[in-house]
């Protein structure tokens, strides 16, 4: 997980103070207590986190369960809008991304992810049913890490997620 400023001046504050409130760091910070308290619980979760963005609860669902079964913490989303606003607030390690989505398409949100400094690095692997060789060089090329058609194994996603993770650990 990536550390953004707040993030890190929290964690300054906790080292130099070991119980500051919540107000006292949000004043510091000029933000709220109730995302203080955001941040330091997902600053106190140390496994990979992974974004799953798909409107189909079919897919999302069960994933969602295999990979918490493998120690991930998993985040999901059901749009492109919500997919955006939940990598930021997030920061998720990986992003598991369909193609087809209500509001903003896949490729949209892995274009808009990868032209962001703050997102850029956050690998992505598009998990659709467009299998074209058209629809995956246009996700490859936008910046996409891998791309898996549904339906597919399990056993094989996870050993793609693992791999882009090998592959993107700082």
């Amino acid at each position: 997980m990536k550390l953004d400023d707040n993030d890190r001046k929290i964690v300054e504050m906790l080292q130099k103070e070991a119980t500051p409130s919540y107000g006292a760091i949000a004043e510091q910070l000029g933000i709220t207590e109730s995302e203080v308290e955001e941040r330091i619980r997902r600053l106190s979760d140390t496994r990979t986190k992974i974004l799953i963005v798909d409107d189909e609860l079919d897919t999302l669902l069960p994933l969602k369960r295999a990979l918490e079964m493998e120690d991930f913490n998993v985040v999901e989303a059901q749009d492109g809008a919500e997919a955006l606003e939940k990598v930021r607030a997030e920061i998720p390690d990986l992003v598991l991304l369909d193609l087809m989505l209500p509001k903003i398409n896949g490729f949209e949100v892995c274009q808009r992810l990868k032209q962001e400094e703050a997102t850029s690095y956050i690998p992505i692997i598009m998990l659709t049913a467009k299998g074209e060789t058209s629809d995956k060089i246009e996700g490859i090329e936008i910046g996409a890490d891998d791309y898996v058609t549904k339906p597919f194994n399990l056993d094989e996603l996870k050993a793609r997620i693992k791999a882009v993770l090998r592959r993107t650990a700082p």
